[in-house]
């Protein structure tokens, strides 16, 4: 299986309703735009989506569905900023059917979420607004023991 973990892209600082309700700013959406638009040049094609369910990853997610032709997203509260990583590595195992997995979420989630799949709890990873990692998994039983193959900065789309 390759993952692919993605952070959200640039977002409004502040929403009356709450965090959870911050939206993408179009700065973000075109950057975001531009790195799925590369990422579609490199044949990446998600089987599944999943996405935490706050607005700012979720329009991620649905932008990424559109522009790899991708599924419907769907949301789970492991990838919440806060959550664990091993809820994510355990949301990765439900998935064995699938070939490329994308997850849409945020820091400081990924970084730390990214050591956990390599089997480096003590790597540190800044994960930027924007970015995309590439994790490879032979086998998804027992402690997570995955590859890094690439990650994607916006910068590198524009």
């Amino acid at each position: 299986m390759i993952l692919y973990l993605v952070r959200h892209g640039i977002a409004v600082e502040h929403s009356a309703e709450g965090d959870e309700m911050r939206a993408l700013t179009d700065e973000g959406r075109s950057k975001l735009e531009d790195l799925f638009d590369r990422a579609a040049k490199a044949g990446i094609k998600p089987d599944r989506i999943l996405t935490s369910p706050y607005k700012r990853a979720a329009q991620t997610a649905r932008i990424a569905a559109k522009l790899l032709d991708g599924p419907e997203p769907i949301e789970t509260r492991a990838l919440v900023p806060h959550a664990n990583p091993r809820e994510v590595w355990d949301e990765v195992r439900a998935n064995p059917d699938v070939g490329e997995l994308m997850c849409t979420s945020h820091e400081p989630l990924l970084s730390n979420t990214v050591g956990h799949l390599l089997n480096a709890p003590t790597l540190r990873v800044e994960v930027k607004k924007g970015a995309m990692i590439a994790i490879e998994f032979d086998a998804l039983r027992g402690e997570p023991r995955g590859v890094l193959r690439w990650m994607l900065i916006p910068k590198l789309c524009q």
